[in-house]
């Protein structure tokens, strides 16, 4: 099957704008023919002044020849504004219905296909690599169409008056575009690669380094502590210091050569002129001065398009990066579960299919249970969690919720059973209310506040001006840490789910709102399947199973007191964790 060319690809998604783009290379080509018309009243301007001089007052013609000039020049720019008008008109919708198909696609992926793919370098693939096909579609075609028309008409031009001087003119126009083949052929492709690889990787770093200021402003970090966001700030200096070196030399030729053109007529001129000189020669001479420099300017032009299109051609590699990955399997014969149970029976899972980060993992959740996992860092517990949740489908093995396999439940109905509270809950720049309703969406103003109230938020909302009709992050109006995360459980309360997941809820949490999230939690988990990851074991100690994972593995299970009198991975984190909290006690005092 053939490939489709980028230009192909972009007008599909204009739908019935697509006419709206070929009209306005139509009338771009128009507006380039128009803008040569004045040229031809110049010249019959300066043949006419030559003709009567020196005495001027015979020249009959000036005024209207002027005048024509004028209107065809503003006849030309006015045609050359409604082909912009309709290229435009086409590059938003282009860009609009390419954003809307990349984040139709990526609500069908795994729901930690973010977190893995990197935030930043998502962002700037759907906002940037759009944006980048509106210049392209809103200028860069319609000024192709124009570069294309001006070099035929000028052709025309420049043979009619004087061949000799006609292809004088055509020397620099050669070595220019020699010269700009070298700067845009397929290893300037290469490097608008590795210049947007360079640009995602250092939008990603940033991303990654302003979600960890508050570790910087905990432990007293400077910026060198993050030194793979310091790290992609150099390799972006250093690439873009190599690259422009290495096209110092062929730009400087190019700009000589595309501006050279009058040293070449000057050359001839002197050379077709060594026995006589006639006044209709100077007379070309002159328009050929004149007229000339549009021929730098269409090459300029057509330089900025190749690189213009090689920028379009990487965008778009880039979404197909996000538009091939494969979207979660839909259930051809939904099921829906009984209960809030969860089982897992010879799970596998790995991020890049070589190393295995979950293997062969198996355990029951009863419904109503509290289960906790725990180990050492990297050891898989979030990782099974997400699994679980189905953030990500697991290579091998089955996960089951109320005796369903996941995979077979409805996304939307698989989401109302399952809520998350993370150590990091991220609310949005709306109002407290609408934070809150996202948990569910249709419920009453009644229903989010008694869901507030339980989650022991009355305190924030009674010393916000607007109270619960706040918006967040305007007006110098933030919330804690602690408070985000009574705000999150609000919101998991409001909607209800028979299980939930806790992924370290209390990390960040100051001890007065530690002792209100706790409360809040409480009441949160009544009757619920409760899946915890801990490290401040204290936190689950009461949970009716602990799994000790270690290595991708189940090392140990059982109760807290159980594994206490097993001696093992448990019962060593327990002693660890006890002279921590002694030590801290200790330099406290």
């Amino acid at each position: 099957m053939k490939k489709k060319s980028n230009l192909s690809r972009l007008l599909s998604y204009a739908g019935k704008h697509k006419y709206l783009t070929y009209a306005s290379w139509f009338l771009s080509a128009v507006s380039a023919f128009m803008a040569l018309i004045p040229y031809l009243y110049i010249w019959r301007i300066m043949r006419e002044v030559l003709n009567v001089a020196p005495d001027f007052s015979k020249a009959q013609n000036l005024t209207y020849n002027g005048w024509m000039a004028v209107l065809f020049a503003v006849v030309a720019v006015l045609i050359y504004i409604a082909g912009l008008m309709c290229s435009h008109v086409g590059a938003f919708r282009i860009a609009t219905n390419m954003r809307i198909h990349i984040m139709r696609h990526i609500v069908k992926l795994p729901l930690g296909f973010a977190e893995s793919f990197g935030s930043g370098k998502l962002r700037k693939i759907v906002n940037e690599a759009s944006a980048s096909t509106e210049n392209y579609l809103a200028h860069q075609l319609p000024d192709r169409a124009v570069a294309i028309a001006t070099p035929i008409g000028l052709l025309v031009l420049l043979f009619v008056f004087d061949w000799r001087l006609g292809l004088l003119s055509l020397v620099p126009v050669i070595l220019g575009f020699l010269i700009m083949m070298s700067m845009t052929g397929a290893k300037m492709q290469q490097k608008m690669k590795e210049y947007q690889n360079a640009l995602d990787d250092m939008s990603n770093e940033a991303v990654e380094y302003v979600r960890g200021i508050p570790v910087v402003k905990t432990f007293g970090q400077t910026i060198f502590s993050f030194k793979k966001f310091k790290d992609s700030i150099d390799r972006y200096k250093k690439w873009v210091i190599a690259y422009t070196k290495q096209l110092r030399v062929p730009m400087m030729l190019y700009t000589a050569a595309i501006n050279g053109v009058f040293v070449f007529l000057t050359a001839g001129g002197l050379l077709f002129t060594q026995n006589d000189v006639t006044s209709e020669f100077l007379l070309n001479l002159i328009f050929y001065i004149i007229i000339t420099p549009i021929i730098s300017l269409t090459l300029t032009k057509i330089m900025f398009q190749s690189e213009n299109a090689m920028i379009v051609d990487d965008s778009l590699r880039r979404m197909d990066s996000v538009l091939t990955l494969e979207p979660l399997k839909e259930a051809e014969r939904p099921q829906h579960p009984k209960d809030g149970s969860v089982e897992l029976r010879n799970v596998r899972f790995s991020y890049d299919g070589e190393k295995d980060v979950l293997k062969n993992i198996s355990l029951s959740v009863s419904n109503g249970q509290t289960v906790a996992f725990v180990g050492p860092s990297g050891g898989g517990k979030t990782t099974l969690a997400n699994v679980i949740s189905r953030f990500f489908d697991p290579q091998s093995g089955t996960v089951k919720i109320g005796g369903v396999n996941v995979m077979e439940i409805p996304k939307e109905e698989l989401m109302d059973t399952v809520s998350f509270v993370f150590q990091n809950s991220r609310l949005i720049k709306a109002s407290i209310l609408e934070n809150v309703k996202m948990g569910k969406p249709n419920a009453s103003r009644e229903e989010v506040m008694e869901a507030l109230k339980n989650a022991q938020c009355m305190d924030i909302i009674e010393k916000l001006p607007r109270g619960v009709d706040t918006v967040i992050g305007s007006k110098g109006v933030y919330l804690s840490g602690g408070e985000q995360q009574r705000i999150a459980i609000a919101r998991v309360m409001l909607k209800n789910a028979p299980v939930i997941i806790l992924d370290e809820a209390t990390a960040f949490a100051d001890p007065d709102n530690e002792s209100r999230v706790q409360a809040a939690f409480s009441n949160l988990l009544k009757g619920k399947t409760v899946i915890m990851i801990a490290h401040r074991l204290s936190t689950i100690v009461n949970a009716d199973q602990i799994y000790v994972l270690k290595d991708g593995e189940i090392a140990e299970s059982g109760t807290s007191r159980e594994l206490l009198e097993k001696g093992g991975i448990f019962s060593s984190m327990w002693q660890n964790y006890q002279t921590s909290v002694q030590w801290k006690v200790a330099k406290e005092a």
